[in-house]
């Protein structure tokens, strides 16, 4: 009986250790290693390297909403182009707090192509005067940058 149990917790050890299909990047949506490069390292920068890194160049980085009534949601379309020698890559936008949102490309944007980062500001339980920001990370040359926004809530009682 013993053999039969060691044979058996032996069976299942083999077939539960087997490993399942790996997925690949092209399945997680991934972006491919490729494109990202690091010129800056301990030993210094690669200056021909940075020199063909993405830019984020915006047309504006203030937008003021004006006055809103309190509740409204605003949104903005922050309009920039990458006029660096590689793709730029959008890793994370985050806003100041939980009212105001950014939804940015997920792909990369090529030389010399633009892209939008647009902003949506919730005025709820909000009044007065409101400055917001929304940090953006990339692989830019500058890595971080910052869009803002204002208004004036007005309260409809």
């Amino acid at each position: 009986m013993k053999k039969y149990i060691i044979l058996l917790f032996c069976t299942l050890s083999i077939t539960a250790c087997q490993e399942e299909k790996k997925e690949t990047k092209e399945d997680k949506g991934l972006l491919s290693t490729d494109i990202v490069n690091n010129p800056m390292s301990a030993e210094g920068v690669d200056s021909v390297a940075y020199e063909d890194l993405p830019t984020m160049d915006f047309e504006d980085t203030l937008h003021n909403f004006g006055n809103i009534t309190d509740g409204q949601k605003a949104t903005h379309d922050f309009k920039f182009t990458n006029n660096g020698k590689t793709p730029l890559i959008v890793s994370h936008a985050k806003g100041s707090c939980g009212c105001t949102v950014a939804e940015y490309p997920r792909d990369p944007i090529a030389p010399g192509e633009s892209g939008v980062m647009k902003v949506v500001f919730d005025s709820q339980d909000k009044s007065g005067h409101q400055e917001k920001s929304v940090a953006i990370t990339t692989n830019s040359k500058r890595g971080l940058h910052t869009l803002y926004i204002k208004a004036d809530i007005v309260s409809t009682n």
